[in-house]
């Protein structure tokens, strides 16, 4: 599709203007509070967001981004473009973008109802608890993240394909088109790309002797703007575009997946689990906050529950007043989190093999029963705090796209392979790469997966089971109309990044570019440690918490990589995608 010249949105890094040359109507009081600091940098970048009024998708590249965009302008809605997008973050962000994964969809019509589907991977029907443990009880390492077993049932297919077959408007062969052409032609690779390639070489040909999937020609190393083709991946994409889900779980794709997973038995993914897996619509959470409503994913993600928790448990709290990031708001955002990922370990998992108390989890009460031992004068210790009392309860790499059309339909997407190149099996004949999400799992009570999340029995490995995911697709209302889409992929950060992304803007007046920008803190209950992004925290607020006992680490790598729109009160849709990565706006 061309795209017409007068549609074309130019988005640019303004990286020399000051904050005070930003408009100070859009949030007075977090200027201020910037003033009273100067040596305090407040945000990654001077990026400014993206504006357009007809459509906007913000994903993690910008080939997927453009991609999404023209689907909006030959008729699409919102649906047909997170499809496309989803195809083609498959073919140009390999690292996260995947048809070997899964995820979740939160979707909003413009008539206000909303709908959730759940296309995270399953376990094989030839898994057990123990399976990832020696004859002793030990974990064996690298068993759950690297190679063959580490795999679960993709889901990815099969949930754009239901759907699209709901939801779609354009004939799915047209929306597969983009990421065939891509795969075929090749795409440019951008200096992220490359060097995480080139970091997974070694990775790549020990699981994958003999293919040379992802290899540089000549044995060279990758660089930017270098040219990745990937014709097993475009074959491949052509089935799914002619038969659509028996496309991918039907046929020669799905024997050429089980035949690589089983090599030498390595692995346990059958056919039969292949052609047995769907994807589950699932009711979404829909609670609120103050005047806004909040619409997210529920189980088997932890991170609609636990967004609505830490919300609920600041909403008493002035932090508009305290201000960004003074040690006071800190302090209440940290405990919250602290009891919130205890929470997570003890209570969630897969809804359709243990029972959740989702609205107990997520009432006032229960919430202000959590928060009985806070203290302002000294930090709590983890040790001292568990999962919270229920009567009858029954025992970071990812990638996120927002949707907004025309029509004012919203999508969030947020979609992942689990670690980064997912297990690193490369399907032979395929060219796709697998994810390692049997590691998401609880494979031994109380040790942490690779995010150092800790679970027990409520996510424990069975046949047929949904790992626990961090995914927090999220999207806001205010006064019955669409105002901001989310979501980030990170791992365990993912909670906390789209908890202090929807505080920036509802608290501190932030624009959706300013909030993404905004440097970030994380804090998981277990390890007991608060990891920041360097210059997150001013030298006041470092002092003030570690004398209250707060154990502060700064982070060596960035937190979050959001990909957001916010509709502004003009009507206008403001795109706000992460400089810390390749993301990208795109609008028209």
């Amino acid at each position: 599709m061309k795209i017409p010249c007068r549609f074309i949105l130019v988005f640019t890094f303004f990286s020399g203007i000051s904050l005070a040359q930003q408009p100070v109507r859009e949030s007075t009081g977090f200027y201020r509070f910037l003033s009273d600091d100067p040596a305090q940098k407040a945000f990654f970048t001077d990026r400014q967001g993206v504006m357009a009024q007809n459509g906007m998708v913000a994903s993690a590249h910008p080939e997927a981004s453009r991609v999404g965009v023209e689907i909006l302008k030959a008729g699409g809605n919102a649906v047909d473009a997170a499809v496309a997008v989803q195809f083609a973050l498959a073919v140009v962000h390999p690292a996260a973008g995947n048809i070997g994964g899964g995820g979740f969809l939160v979707f909003r019509e413009h008539t206000g109802k909303s709908y959730s589907i759940d296309f995270r991977e399953k376990a094989p029907a030839k898994s057990h608890a123990d399976m990832y443990l020696d004859k002793a009880g030990n974990i064996i390492p690298d068993l759950s993240t690297l190679g063959r077993l580490a795999s679960g049932v993709p889901g990815s297919v099969d949930g754009m394909a239901q759907v699209h077959a709901r939801y779609g408007r354009l004939p799915w062969k047209a929306l597969l088109q983009p990421a065939v052409d891509l795969a075929t032609k090749g795409v440019l690779l951008t200096e992220r790309e490359a060097r995480g390639l080139n970091a997974i070489k070694k990775d790549l040909l020990a699981v994958n002797p003999g293919t040379g999937y992802f290899q540089a020609p000549s044995g060279k190393d990758w660089a930017a703007r270098d040219v990745l083709v990937q014709k097993d991946l475009a074959k491949v994409m052509k089935k799914i575009q002619k038969k659509g889900r028996d496309g991918f779980y039907k046929g020669k794709v799905a024997r050429l997946l089980s035949k690589d997973i089983g090599r030498d038995q390595q692995g346990i993914i059958t056919r039969a689990d292949l052609n047995n897996y769907h994807a589950q619509w699932r009711e979404p959470i829909l609670e609120n906050y103050k005047d806004y409503k909040v619409i997210t994913m529920g189980p088997p993600s932890s991170g609609g529950i636990a967004l609505v928790q830490l919300l609920r448990l600041v909403e008493p709290y002035p932090l508009k007043k305290w201000g960004w990031h003074n040690d006071s708001t800190v302090q209440v955002m940290i405990e919250a989190e602290r009891r919130v990922y205890a929470d997570r370990a003890k209570f969630l998992g897969d809804p359709d093999f243990v029972k959740i108390p989702a609205s107990r989890l997520m009432s006032k009460d229960y919430l202000q029963n959590r928060w009985k031992d806070f203290s302002w004068a000294q930090a709590t210790d983890s040790k001292n705090i568990h999962g919270g009392e229920i009567a009858g309860y029954e025992s970071m790499e990812t990638t996120h796209f927002s949707v907004v059309d025309k029509e004012g339909n919203a999508v969030a997407v947020t979609t992942t392979l689990n670690g980064s190149y997912g297990s690193g099996v490369v399907v032979k004949g395929g060219g796709f790469l697998m994810n390692n999400e049997m590691d998401d799992f609880s494979i031994k009570a109380g040790a942490p997966n690779m995010y150092g999340l800790i679970g027990n029995k409520a996510n424990a490995i069975a046949p047929g089971k949904r790992m626990l995911s961090s995914m927090t697709p999220t999207i806001i209302e205010r006064d019955g109309k669409l105002l901001m889409v989310l979501g980030t992929p990170g791992g365990s950060t993912i909670i906390t990044s789209v908890y202090q992304t929807l505080l920036n803007v509802l608290e501190h007046g932030m624009t959706m570019q300013q909030a993404v920008n905004a440097l970030k803190f994380h804090h998981q209950w277990l390890p007991d440690k608060t990891t920041f992004e360097a210059n997150a925290f001013s030298g006041g607020t470092i002092q003030r918490l570690t004398g209250k006992g707060y154990i502060l680490e700064q982070q060596r790598n960035t937190i979050g990589r959001m990909d957001c729109i916010l509709i502004r009160p003009d009507g206008w849709l403001e795109g706000g995608s992460d400089p810390r990565g390749d993301d990208v706006s795109v609008g028209y």
